[in-house]
């Protein structure tokens, strides 16, 4: 099983995760995993804390050589920003901002001050799902599995992708601010965000990730915590700020009736490969994905911190009181991409990883290219009558 855990605080002196799970024999290196970081730390509308962190990583495990071992993977981020909160007296926290973990966090585990809530909650937390995220994709691109995501709407601005290939989406998406592929949906958004800025307060969006060349058969429908989609949307789910999750059409299939929502199937007679001419279903069926594009759609809400103070009570003077600014982001859905990229990795991955069986990149390789296919060929039937129950 492949499985990770973070530890750390916003501002505390470094953030660290242990990945374990992954097969030995992956090359890996700090530089791949520093690109995913430098990605999370990107993007229009985002807050001044990204002008002074420099996110790089440190493997403090699991790798020698340039290559995973096969035993846990430890990695560490320092927090840049520490150095300012270091052996300081910290202003009281005792107003708790709608929509953040402040006050249910507070009741949850009796804090005398909301501000471990803030700092265990933030996310911040995400550098290191991206950091383990990064090993994830490294490990499914040597089986040709690509994952990319851009960002598909921003308030109430929204983007026709038309034709346009996902492996397209995914160039002009990193070669845009607001990870918009189609230049003319992103200015509007660049707009929208800067009159939110103006205004003192946030926006939120929608994210699309896609993951491209799996092979069909990872997760299952044996049991409800198997299905692959349940995983996938649980991952999307856990990220700050996440509050919807769509796996292909899923809302507009809810208006059609059957016969409009799902997918032919039909025979390419030449290699009698069964083919789909479309991908309602987002790449899964019954739990088990089928060999199309997994496509995920993330709704993120406007994050909870604005300049612009709201409504709540202190809860030392036990009196209504506006809330105060805490530093973040305006418009934090152009930066969701690569973490929402990172846990679509770690579940594809792990579900890889459960498929293939084995310990070692040599010995999942060659058992890759002997997995079942959607031809005749490999689905031979008796073409019987079977007795199933006596």
């Amino acid at each position: 099983m492949l499985r990770f855990l973070t530890a750390g605080e916003s501002h505390g002196p470094s953030l660290t995760t242990i990945l374990d799970g992954i097969p030995a024999g992956l090359p890996l290196t700090p530089g791949i995993i520093n690109k995913e970081l430098a990605r999370r730390q990107q993007g229009y509308g985002s807050g001044g804390r990204m002008k002074i962190e420099k996110d790089t990583v440190q493997i403090l495990g699991g790798v020698m050589g340039g290559e995973t071992t096969g035993a846990p993977i430890a990695l560490l981020v320092q927090n840049d920003d520490h150095v300012k909160w270091k052996g300081k007296a910290v202003e009281p926290m005792t107003a708790p901002r709608p929509g953040h973990a402040d006050l249910t966090g507070a009741v949850k585990y009796g804090y005398k001050d909301l501000r471990p809530a803030l700092e265990r909650a933030s996310a911040r937390e995400t550098t290191m799902r991206v950091a383990a995220g990064a090993v994830c994709k490294r490990f499914l691109t040597q089986f040709g599995i690509i994952i990319g995501g851009y960002v598909s709407s921003i308030g109430e601005v929204q983007t026709n992708f038309g034709d346009m290939p996902f492996e397209e989406r995914f160039i002009r998406a990193e070669e845009s601010d607001v990870r918009c592929p189609i230049e003319s949906s992103a200015s509007k958004m660049r707009a929208e965000i800067e009159k939110t800025i103006h205004g003192k307060n946030t926006l939120g969006g929608i994210v699309e990730i896609v993951a491209l060349n799996l092979p069909i058969g990872l997760g299952s429908f044996v049991q409800w915590d198997k299905r692959l989609e349940a995983k996938l949307a649980l991952a999307v789910m856990s990220v700050q700020a996440i509050k919807g999750v769509e796996v292909g059409d899923a809302f507009e299939n809810a208006k059609r009736i059957g016969t409009q929502a799902h997918d032919p199937i039909n025979l390419q007679p030449s290699t009698f490969t069964l083919r789909r001419a479309s991908n309602r279903a987002g790449g899964i069926e019954g739990g088990i994905s089928n060999g199309q594009p997994i496509v995920i759609r993330a709704a993120m809400k406007p994050i909870a911190t604005t300049l612009l103070p709201q409504p709540t009570v202190d809860l030392a003077s036990g009196t209504e009181s506006p809330t105060k600014y805490e530093r973040s982001d305006f418009c934090p859905v152009p930066r969701a991409v690569p973490i929402l990229e990172a846990m679509v990795a770690f579940v594809l991955a792990e579900a890889l990883i459960e498929k293939l069986g084995g310990d070692s990149m040599n010995e999942m390789k060659p058992r890759f290219e002997t997995l079942r296919k959607a031809t005749l060929e490999d689905l031979p039937m008796d073409n019987t009558s079977h007795i199933f129950w006596e």
